[in-house]
């Protein structure tokens, strides 16, 4: 028989978090747990469905009157709504016409398509991603033929920002260098950067000529909306132009819906118009147009007053539960006889916590325990529960004394 010619194609590495979750539900051990994938899971380990997604999906489906394509560049009532919650209410940006935004499949096709659109523009730039950063931030803009470095972000051994040191590198970066940043919750630290230090990353961005990419995929996470978008909104009403990925996949538990939007603030309404017709071209050569079902759900939410308070509200319910956990965690840990200082997980934010661990650590705790983590030590908060938490606190007490 002649050879395939597929026989050249070497098997590919396991993805460091989807393959996690395969080798965890490959584990027989009851006590297991998946420390590793980022979903939102409430107190009795489910991935919830919100209670305002059913009543808006029941509306929707009463609605409902056509299967037919929506636009390139989606919902027209989500984008703009999505522009209204991440730009704000009264966005002067939006009133001029400065901004515009592109439904886009989760958090992660906004990555894409604002990577591809960039791509076509500036084809000599680089990108800069922070050390660390999430691990798929380096793949798509490799993907989309970049080179990617970093910058500096976070020391380990102070648990908290090299900041002089992040300043000093993106004052060395050439003109309309690409840099990526964490609007809120940094994934995977969990440490944000402050207003003042905000307002410092934005000058310097204005001085060197950067391109900013904001990712901004865990909105009200944080503080709560209107307050996690304090970098957002410092970018885009400083006159400077920026790109803003965002997603609902966690803010509305949505996460198999893949909704999210990329939104360009732009110099001026004209150019806006030219910007728009370029990214819908990288669009089509993508998937042509996104879902309809998951942007309707968001798009009825965000614009009934009565849904949105109630989304808030539930969402303020997921927030207190991670913070919960972390106070929880660092308590349990010292009640065992944890001599280790854990206090700084309480003062991280997000779903996720560069906890500390070391590679030795995380693999001993995976083959003795089934606590399944990122190699980088990385946990979810979001799936601590009173149920596992005594289980997790043991584990880890006996690989860090």
């Amino acid at each position: 028989m002649n050879s395939s010619v597929f026989s050249q194609i070497a098997l590919a590495p396991a993805d460091p978090i989807l393959g996690l979750t395969e080798a965890f539900n490959a584990d027989t051990n009851p006590a297991k747990v998946n420390l590793g994938v980022g979903v939102y899971q409430d107190g009795s380990g489910k991935v919830p469905i919100l209670e305002v997604v059913r009543e808006a999906e029941r509306r929707w489906q009463q609605k409902e009157e056509t299967k037919s394509y929506i636009p390139i560049d989606g919902v027209p009532a989500y984008n703009k709504l999505v522009q209204r919650l991440v730009l704000g209410e009264n966005s002067e940006v939006m009133a001029s016409g400065r901004a515009l935004t592109a439904q886009a499949l989760g958090g992660t096709g906004a990555l894409k398509i604002g990577a591809d659109f960039l791509k076509r523009f500036f084809s000599e730039s680089k990108v800069y991603i922070s050390t660390p950063s999430w691990e798929n931030h380096r793949a798509i803009f490799e993907a989309a033929g970049f080179e990617v470095q970093t910058y500096p972000y976070y020391d380990p051994k102070t648990h908290g920002i090299e900041f002089d040191e992040m300043m000093s590198a993106l004052k060395r970066l050439e003109s309309q260098s690409i840099i990526l940043l964490h609007a809120s919750c940094h994934n995977p630290t969990g440490v944000d950067l402050s207003h003042d230090q905000w307002m410092k990353v934005v000058e310097v961005c204005r001085e060197r000529k950067l391109i900013p990419f904001l990712d901004f995929a865990y909105q009200g996470f944080a503080v709560d909306p209107e307050s996690d978008a304090f970098a957002v909104r410092a970018f885009a009403e400083s006159g400077l132009q920026c790109i803003i990925a965002n997603s609902f996949s966690k803010s509305f538990s949505l996460y198999r819906e893949r909704v999210g939007g990329l939104t360009i603030v732009t110099a001026d309404a004209d150019e806006t118009k030219r910007v728009q017709s370029q990214l819908k071209r990288v669009i089509r050569t993508n998937y042509s147009s996104p879902a309809s079902h998951g942007a309707q759900v968001v798009a009825l939410v965000l614009g009934d007053a009565q849904l949105r308070v109630q989304w808030l509200e539930e969402l303020s319910t997921m927030r207190n539960r991670i913070l919960a956990m972390r106070k929880l965690m660092v308590a349990r840990l010292k009640e065992k006889g944890v001599e280790r200082d854990f206090s700084f997980i309480e003062r991280q934010c997000g779903m996720f916590s560069f906890s500390g661990l070391d590679l030795e650590m995380v693999r001993k705790l995976k083959a003795e325990k089934s606590l399944y983590i990122v190699n980088s030590g990385r946990i979810c908060v979001a799936a601590l529960n009173e149920n596992n938490l005594d289980y997790i606190c043991d584990a880890i007490s006996e690989v860090v004394r």
